[in-house]
């Protein structure tokens, strides 16, 4: 067997974000257990990653990357003629995982019906969920083998019935790193999804009962120019923010990767969520128990400000995270695709 994998994804790396994060840590577990993996995305780079190249081999994983011209209608069809002309690929594969994308993968699916797939969705598209998004996702996970959700929530806002709910995982350190006092850290993209506004709005509240309270902002995004403000230092994007979460007291942060960063951290999460999906996205969560969930600026003042010691419920998270390394995860795709003896 030739142990070679494929994956579908929109964006990867150099690109940061959730799902590009995902998608490198696997692959390069992946790669050190002996599989071959093929990354095939589109040939967007993002101008604010710290690499530019477009075509090449990183930690053993290749990457491909489709031409795919401007975002207009007619998009998909030259991702369908690139992949129908690039075919051979899929061929000598054993078998093809598509990261949220697989309407990509139709034409082989439908010429290609023995062919093995499987499918994992992240996240939501937008709010209020379409009904076309749901009936997309039903049809892509009933053609797929076998599918992953990330997050609990799909059960509910798209009817999806998983093989496996994950949340994804975190690479296990011990820190001991005492954190600066009245200070918390943001990661994420900078725009109305992530609720970077919401955090601002509560820090210039805090800052009246906590002069010296300070933010300070991993990412970039439309919104930038507005945060800037007393009390908050934008760094831009950093791949390497995570690393950082340990300087600081608390964790604005509402994404699972990087909430489960800041566990491994042992420092207290403070999640905001503006829609009733966001709030299922985070309370339906098995470590929802041990962050904090807030609907609102007050809310996030409040919880700083009454905040005390709470060492058994950031112990009690990090216990959860240790056993959710990537180790952990590539072990749950490899009994996905019953290769669990690999």
């Amino acid at each position: 067997m030739s142990n070679r994998i494929i994956f579908l994804t929109r964006a990867y790396y150099p690109n940061i974000g959730g799902v590009e994060k995902h998608i490198y840590e696997l692959s390069k577990k992946l790669v050190e257990r002996g599989w071959r993996i093929t990354i095939i995305t589109e040939d967007r780079v993002d101008k604010n990653s710290p690499l530019q190249e477009k075509d090449y081999r990183i930690d053993g994983v290749e990457i491909i990357r489709i031409p795919v011209g401007g975002d207009d209608w007619f998009k998909k069809f030259r991702i369908w003629r690139w992949i129908w002309q690039q075919r051979e690929i899929f061929l000598r594969a054993d078998l093809t995982h598509c990261h949220d994308v697989f309407f990509w993968y139709l034409p082989l699916a439908l010429l290609y019906p023995m062919r093995p797939v499987y499918t994992t969705f992240h996240g939501y598209e937008s709010y209020p969920i379409k009904t076309k998004a749901i009936i997309y996702r039903k049809i892509f996970e009933y053609m797929s083998n076998r599918t992953i959700c990330v997050g609990k929530f799909m059960t509910k806002w798209y009817h999806a019935h998983p093989t496996k709910i994950i949340y994804g995982a975190a690479t296990i350190h011990r820190q001991k790193i005492i954190p600066k006092k009245n200070t918390a850290i943001f990661i994420g993209r900078l725009d109305e999804h992530t609720g970077i506004d919401i955090y601002v709005q509560a820090v210039a509240l805090i800052r009246k009962k906590i002069p010296d309270f300070t933010l300070t902002v991993y990412g970039d995004g439309p919104l930038r120019g507005e945060i800037e403000s007393p009390g908050i230092v934008v760094k831009g994007f950093d791949p390497k923010a995570d690393r950082e979460i340990g300087k600081y007291e608390f964790a604005f942060i509402s994404r699972y990767l990087a909430i489960l960063e800041a566990m491994v951290a042992k420092r207290l999460v403070i999640a905001h969520y503006d829609n009733q999906v966001k709030k299922d996205y985070l309370t339906m969560t098995p470590f929802a128990q041990w962050i904090d969930i807030c609907s609102d600026a007050q809310r996030i003042v409040q919880t700083v400000l009454e905040s005390e010691p709470r060492k058994d419920q950031i112990d009690s998270a990090y216990h959860w995270v240790s056993e959710h390394s990537w180790d952990d995860l590539v072990d749950v795709y490899l009994l996905l695709w019953h290769y669990d003896s690999w």
